[in-house]
């Protein structure tokens, strides 16, 4: 079977590994960065400081396709040139035309790292965690005109502990993703497989968050919301703690929501602090206290930073 990949990151090497797995030829990948990276650029990135998606590339010696759109006449040209059977897709932000997903042989699969038709959108693994779920997953599905809306193919469920980053998240579901993609092309062999169509009454969609998030307002969220918020935001984007003009930078492993009493003190106070280990203790809305550590100023060092806590944060007692 011949099998065409598009994507990026994780997802993309993921979804090449499965398709390894099951036996089929890969006759090219196209990476989301040729879109969007100038060329040269690209070209140094990958000689100088290649990701792991390039060093799996170049390991299985796969074809790479050097275009700017997968909505291009020579990528349809190509499509057709090779004969392919089976369009993976992973992680692309380029919406796909009719003329496009409709030029395999079988069909073009979006692999969707949630339980669609929940959490349809460009990032589910911020998403989820933002809203408290226990449960993700990763979908494959038919590509169609529209964001995450084709018939199901396969799903399964993806475990969220209380210590999830979206950064542990999103390594869970590409694992889950491979081995779905892998069983996915064996029984395309041997099996009917029947697509089940969405249900729209159970559909919901998240866009990109907008930034704003990563600054913490403690006279706003709760512990749980502040805790979420962090974990949610890693690895994309770093949490930050607002002090006089300062900007405090956020370690998502090394902060705890704390049950003791914090008496009159009210949501934002600093109540205690542990300068030798960069530890600031933070009152939250909901009158629960957050100890982080391993803090560090914006654009500064660690001695800085202990330094500065030491000398000028001033503690609510």
């Amino acid at each position: 079977m011949k099998v065409v990949i598009l994507g990026k990151g994780l997802m993309l090497a993921n979804l090449v590994l499965g398709a390894i797995d099951a036996g089929a030829e890969i006759v090219g990948v196209f990476r989301y960065e040729q879109t969007c990276t100038n060329p040269v650029k690209l070209f140094f990135q990958d000689f100088f400081c290649p990701d792991p998606v390039v060093t799996l590339l170049k390991q299985t010696k796969v074809n790479q396709i050097r275009m700017k759109s997968a909505n291009s006449k020579e990528f349809r040209k190509l499509m057709l040139t090779l004969n392919v059977d089976l369009i993976l897709v992973g992680t692309w932000k380029e919406r796909l035309k009719k003329e496009t997903f409709n030029l395999p042989k079988i069909a073009t699969v979006n692999v969707h790292p949630s339980l669609l038709p929940k959490y349809r959108g460009p990032n589910p693994y911020i998403q989820t965690i933002l809203n408290g779920e226990k449960y993700s997953g990763v979908t494959l599905h038919l590509m169609d005109e529209h964001y995450d809306s084709g018939a199901i193919l396969s799903q399964e469920k993806v475990e969220i502990l209380e210590s999830d980053t979206s950064k542990e998240l999103r390594e869970k579901s590409v694992r889950v993703a491979r081995k779905l993609v892998s069983d996915f092309i064996k029984d395309l062999d041997d099996k009917i497989i029947t697509p089940i169509a969405q249900s729209e009454k159970y559909a919901t969609y998240y866009p990109n968050i907008s930034g704003e998030e990563k600054m913490l307002d403690f006279t706003y969220q709760t512990s749980t919301e502040i805790s979420r918020t962090i974990r949610a935001l890693h690895p994309f984007l770093p949490s930050y703690i607002t002090y006089d003009d300062k900007f405090f930078v956020i370690n998502p492993y090394s902060f705890q929501i704390l049950l003791e009493n914090v008496g009159n003190a009210k949501p934002g106070d600093i109540i205690a602090k542990t300068p030798e280990k960069l530890s600031l203790t933070i009152v939250c809305k909901d009158k629960k206290a957050i100890r982080f550590s391993d803090l560090k100023l914006y654009k500064s060092t660690e001695f800085a930073t202990e330094k500065y806590i030491e000398n000028n944060v001033r503690i609510i007692s």
